[in-house]
């Protein structure tokens, strides 16, 4: 698959991507374990369809530690053992965060106050804006067809 533009080399998508990278830098000091933030963007990425995001949080998380067995599984965390009841909060915020329109009126208060139980409103706010950023760094690679497969881990730091 080729790409429809060449997003590394336009001057204002380096611009607009020097933003959101400096917003995801925010996000990743806050006291969030960075695997759950990984697993947000994995999951995000799964249900975007986004290959780009989905390759480069894989490997990002393989090479924080992560373990393949629970990156095998987070598509379908509600059935596996390996997470935490703070992950598991994390992943249903990041579902109902990006399937918006699917929820009538966005994140159910249950999934808000479930949240709310493992994590303080910083965290929260963290969440929050992962799952607001990965979900446009998702639709930005999918609208313009970016190819997955060649990340390499860390590639992006």
């Amino acid at each position: 698959m080729d790409a429809r533009l060449n997003v590394f080399s336009s001057p204002a998508a380096g611009k607009l991507m020097k933003h959101l990278v400096g917003a995801a830098g925010v996000v990743g000091a806050s006291s969030v374990p960075y695997t759950t933030l990984e697993l947000v963007n994995l999951r995000c990425s799964q249900i975007n369809g986004c290959g780009f995001c989905t390759d480069m949080h894989t490997k990002d998380a393989v090479a924080a530690g992560e373990s393949q067995l629970r990156l095998n599984l987070v598509a379908a965390w509600r059935e596996a053992t390996c997470f935490t009841e703070a992950e598991r909060a994390a992943l249903e915020l990041a579902e109902e965060g990006t399937r918006l329109a699917d929820a009538n009126g966005g994140v159910s208060d249950e999934v808000w106050a479930t949240a709310a139980k493992h994590y303080d409103e910083e965290q929260l706010l963290a969440l929050v804006a992962q799952i607001a950023l990965i979900n446009s760094f998702n639709r930005l690679n999918v609208i313009t067809r970016q190819p997955a497969g060649d990340y390499v881990a860390g590639q992006f730091r």
